[in-house]
């Protein structure tokens, strides 16, 4: 095939590809780019099409493999574009310290409030809260079942009511600070 037909040929199937293009990418800018990198490398690479064989899948095949593999660049690389002044964005979370001292502060004060409950509340409650079953905690203890069952009860309620109080302004201190 002569290189007047071929560029000929590519002429007639570049509004297939630019379509095909922006289908793959769904963006106008990146289809442009891959139509011409599709072209471009149609053209370095024109002796290797077979003439007699089908040249739009030989073009659209090209088209996706190029897509493909800068899907894949670009999955790997995992880049962040930072456009700010001073790199901020890129410079500001690349080293995150964990710090449990909220979570830990919290679980003491909850301990401290599971500790000053009434014995007769607190026991059943920690069983279960350990992982025994009503049933267990009831032959344990050599109570009715339903005695149990209030007596936990009563245990989680008396800790919402002492969590209400004390962390009454923790949930607007928070929507304030996210603002």
């Amino acid at each position: 095939m002569s290189t007047t037909e071929f560029n000929s040929r590519l002429d007639q199937m570049s509004s297939l590809l630019h379509s095909f293009a922006y289908n793959l990418t769904k963006n106008v800018e990146d289809a442009r780019d891959l139509f011409q990198e599709t072209a471009y490398r149609a053209l370095t690479n024109k002796e290797k099409f077979r003439p007699g064989t089908n040249f739009k899948a030989w073009l659209f095949t090209i088209m996706k493999n190029i897509f493909i593999n800068n899907y894949r660049k670009k999955v790997k690389a995992n880049t962040i574009m930072d456009s700010s002044d001073n790199l901020y964005y890129i410079n500001s979370g690349s080293v995150l310290i964990s710090n449990k001292a909220e979570s830990n502060i919290m679980m003491e004060e909850l301990t401290h409030m599971v500790e000053g409950l009434d014995d007769s509340i607190k026991i059943p409650f920690l069983m279960h809260y350990h992982g025994f079953k009503y049933q267990e905690i009831a032959d344990h203890l050599e109570l009715p079942l339903g005695t149990v069952k209030s007596r936990i009860f009563f245990a989680r309620k008396e800790l919402k009511d002492l969590i209400s109080k004390r962390y009454e302004n923790l949930a607007e201190l928070r929507e304030r600070a996210a603002r």
